[in-house]
């Protein structure tokens, strides 16, 4: 998996179409700019998962006597993943495990750790916000890059599941290392889909200028002028 980095696809962002019609309610277009972008995040997440926990994993949780067997059940789920086949990664294909059973089976070990993580954005891709949920929140980061990721996927679950506070609440945490070009803004970009969504304009306008000024590269960039004067607000 650690040469996936080298062969990443490209990421196209779905247009966003101004709504027109006067008498809509603003918080179904905040939800319906929120149900476009979620194809955007769906696909980076799997190019991230596949470069950086391949790299992460291998180099910082299978390190160690003892990880062989768990790591080696770890590599047709990994396949399975790449693929973007999520019920085989997560459920197994009748002869190798899945993550799922990874997690649970080799609790305590570096890959049952991983494959927490992994089955959480399983479970988040295949709709299972509950599950994504639960295992997400079982996996230990241990201060890598990936705790950010998974900190953000739970943002994403939680924004799923109606509960916008603890969308909130686990977007500011992804967002936290402001050196990230791609996974900072991402996440930037969804918490501001939450303030709006959860009727917080005012922050969703600070945040949707720290895009545009903070990382005028990234794939949300080109489109935040657009959303400040959604609400009003650009200057």
């Amino acid at each position: 998996m650690a040469n996936s980095a080298r062969n990443q696809p490209g990421v196209e962002r779905p247009e966003i179409q101004e709504i027109q019609e006067p008498d809509t309610n603003p918080m179904d277009n905040v939800m319906d700019v929120y149900e476009k972008n979620k194809k955007t995040l769906s696909t980076v997440l799997t190019v991230i998962v596949v470069a950086v926990a391949g790299y992460i994993g291998y180099q910082k949780f299978y390190k160690g006597p003892g990880e062989e067997k768990a790591s080696a059940a770890m590599a047709m789920p990994q396949l399975y993943f790449q693929a973007d086949s999520m019920n085989l990664a997560l459920n197994g294909d009748g002869k190798n495990a899945g993550f799922k059973k990874i997690e649970s089976k080799y609790s305590g070990t570096a890959a049952g750790n991983l494959a927490h993580y992994y089955a959480g954005i399983c479970c988040l891709k295949t709709g299972d916000f509950k599950g994504a949920i639960k295992s997400l929140n079982d996996f230990d980061g241990k201060g890598t890059l990936l705790a950010y990721q998974a900190w953000g996927a739970l943002g994403v679950a939680y924004m799923e599941s109606g509960d916008k506070a603890k969308a909130i609440e686990f977007l500011k945490k992804a967002t936290a290392n402001k050196e990230d070009g791609l996974i900072t803004p991402l996440y930037l970009y969804q918490l501001a889909l939450c303030y709006e969504a959860n009727g917080q304009a005012n922050d969703a306008k600070d945040i949707f200028k720290r895009i545009r000024d903070e990382y005028p590269r990234s794939i949300h960039a080109r489109d935040m002028d657009k959303e400040l004067a959604k609400l009003g607000m650009l200057d």
